[in-house]
């Protein structure tokens, strides 16, 4: 937008510097100035002008051109993988992907990049998918955001699926805001439900807003395709049917579409003696109220011996008391545990969108009207400094048996 004066046309009535609310208009020489810095193109001076001296122009905006929503068929998900193992979130979405292929009557189809992976396109057919598009590349071993991108958004053009599911992972969360922008489609982070509207035939997707405080559902009807992503361990894995067949859809792309700005110079496993979050059927979590990172080997002590994994709030994780891959919460990972210890964490609404799930929620916590209470299963007023580590010696004790 733009807004300029018109000389020839001002009587320096003074109107308009009464009407600014910003005081951005001057009358030096009787005729209206207008201080850019100050206005904020309220357009009030355009308003109240009666001469037509003041023009707000704007500029056109491009819009999407419509397309035809009838060239779109099928439901496709991405289907991540790392150093040639395809990941479970990959799995999930192909079992919620299945669901929703057959309310529509349509196929479902897996996307499957990288390097050597023949024959992981099997096990994706075998999880549900009717069609797998494989495309390997050496370029293509490792994620990196151009490449990936480009090849999706060619494939996307060429085959046009109604419906492109990807996971809410460091990959999923870098790739699909890149292949929606391309592709002017909409896209709904985050989800935690996929439904499909019965009469309309379009997609539903739930996913929490305003801390969690609400659930909202998007639709997009007049673009395609409908993108979303999906947190891990929201949804279950699709079993294994190994008799289940499929076609293997292989396609080659030239080398400038392979093209990355950035390379990888390494990449570093992070090694820990606990399981990996987002797989742990117990996690065992502290907050603030460990007072000091070297603290968290009480956290760690318990784990290891529930065989479980070691989680963290937000405020931890802040604070560089242990890495940001522990973190669980609405920022974190999105866990669904069979038992979820909470040591020390309040129980803000951010912490509790990502393990309000689970199963069973145990609090410890030293403050009896810590919030976590209100939705934890158990809940153990005290010392963590006391209770934790009499709760590891414990279970040791039984476990040994």
């Amino acid at each position: 937008m733009n807004i300029r004066v018109i000389k020839n046309l001002c009587v320096g009535c003074k109107l308009c510097v009464k009407v600014c609310p910003f005081g951005a208009i001057t009358m030096p020489q009787h005729k209206a100035e207008i201080d850019l810095d100050k206005c904020t193109l309220c357009g009030a001076c355009v308003t109240e002008c009666k001469f037509g001296a003041i023009e707000l122009t704007k500029a056109q905006v491009h819009q999407p051109q419509a397309v035809n929503l009838a060239d779109y068929k099928g439901v496709w998900v991405f289907c991540e993988q790392k150093k040639g193992h395809v990941q479970n979130i990959s799995y999930e979405l192909l079992g919620k992907g299945r669901e929703l292929a057959d309310k529509l009557g349509v196929y479902l189809g897996g996307v499957l990049l990288g390097d050597n992976i023949a024959g992981k396109a099997n096990d994706l057919i075998h999880r549900g998918a009717d069609k797998v598009y494989l495309v390997e590349s050496k370029k293509l071993e490792n994620y990196q955001p151009e490449p990936y991108s480009n090849v999706l958004i060619d494939l996307v053009e060429k085959y046009k699926p109604e419906i492109l599911l990807c996971g809410a992972t460091f990959i999923g969360r870098s790739l699909i805001p890149r292949v929606a922008v391309n592709l002017n489609a909409g896209l709904t982070a985050d989800c935690t439900g996929l439904e499909i509207d019965p009469e309309k035939k379009i997609l539903l997707q739930t996913r929490p807003a305003f801390g969690g405080n609400i659930m909202a559902t998007i639709i997009c009807p007049d673009y395609r395709p409908q993108m979303s992503t999906v947190r891990h361990k929201v949804m279950k894995e699709a079993v294994v049917d190994t008799k289940r067949k499929g076609e293997i859809i292989k396609e080659a792309f030239a080398d400038e579409r392979l093209i990355s700005r950035t390379r990888i110079l390494d990449i570093i496993d992070e090694i820990e003696e606990t399981i990996n979050l987002a797989e742990a059927d117990i996690i065992v979590s502290g907050g603030r109220g460990l007072g000091a990172p070297e603290n968290f080997s009480l956290i760690r002590d318990l784990a290891k011996a529930l065989g479980g994994a070691v989680g963290a709030s937000r405020s931890a994780v802040d604070a560089d008391w242990i890495p940001y891959s522990h973190q669980v919460g609405q920022t974190g990972k999105t866990v669904c545990p069979k038992i979820y210890i909470a040591c020390g964490i309040s129980g803000q609404i951010q912490h509790l969108a990502g393990m309000s799930s689970s199963d069973i929620i145990i609090a410890i916590n030293k403050d009896p009207d810590a919030p976590i209470f209100n939705f934890a299963t158990y809940g153990i007023v005290g010392d963590l400094f006391q209770i934790v580590p009499l709760l590891t010696k414990r279970f040791k004790e039984i476990l040994k048996k």
